[in-house]
């Protein structure tokens, strides 16, 4: 099991599948004309109550992680403002430096799923007569069920990571903000638990079983990770409530 899955800072790198076969994907009926990230709130929720299978759950995980993180660099800078904590002031410049790119990854992340989606919606739609046919369409069904299973994956480990650094705010920013950091926390293990219900229902489908165990495996050790987390969040946050 690697350190990542344990909540350590996720690679700066895309997510996704490779592969030495070029199979070309047919366009998808439904599409996102205006990034998630530059909508406003109500138009996205607009679309997220409508009967388009995108955004979903995917899509919302990232965006209530980005929200997340939002929160926390809020806290990290009401912190900088704030006379008697000069001792942390290069922590909570980092953490929120850190913080707004995060926030941005996971908006990109949130397109990303919607589109890993949509790619297997198209791939079901394949045609399937031939012999051939059927190849293809397993072929680019099983690598279309893969990305999206490892983009919400990639959501669900950096909410977790997220976390962490939610209760270092707790317990060491400016208690004014205590219930923000709180409620960052809560949306981030909302948005990791979201991501990894993504997971398992496309990884259920996979062909390839040792790469469904790998994936379940990483899910279930991202879940005890995010509860053990929140647990010692509300601690934390009962704490500073009656320092």
């Amino acid at each position: 099991m690697s350190d990542m899955d344990e909540g350590t800072p996720p690679e700066r790198s895309s997510v996704g599948w490779t592969t030495g076969k070029s199979v070309a994907m047919p366009q998808p009926a439904i599409t996102v004309d205006v990034p998630l990230g530059g909508q406003r709130i109500q138009r996205f929720l607009d679309e997220l109550g409508s009967d388009a299978p995108t955004p979903g759950g995917g899509a919302w995980a990232g965006i209530s992680a980005a929200a997340g993180a939002s929160l926390i660099s809020m806290v990290a800078r009401l912190t900088l403002k704030k006379k008697g904590y000069e001792e942390v002031a290069g922590r909570m410049a980092a953490m929120a430096e850190e913080c707004d790119e995060e926030r941005h990854i996971l908006l990109g992340l949130a397109d990303r799923d919607a589109a890993a989606y949509r790619n297997v919606m198209a791939a079901y739609k394949l045609p399937k007569e031939t012999m051939e046919e059927q190849h293809v369409r397993t072929y680019t069904l099983q690598h279309a069920l893969e990305d999206a299973a490892d983009v919400p994956l990639e959501i669900a480990r950096r909410s977790v990571y997220l976390m962490g650094i939610a209760e270092e705010a707790i317990t060491s920013a400016n208690p004014n903000a205590a219930s923000d950091a709180y409620s960052a926390a809560a949306a981030l293990h909302a948005a990791a638990l979201s991501a990894l219900a993504n997971v398992d229902i496309n990884a259920i489908t996979f062909i390839d079983r040792t790469r469904q165990r790998e994936l379940s495996d990483s899910a279930s050790s991202l879940r005890n990770r995010a509860q053990s987390i929140l647990r010692d969040v509300g601690e934390a946050f009962v704490i500073a409530v009656h320092a």
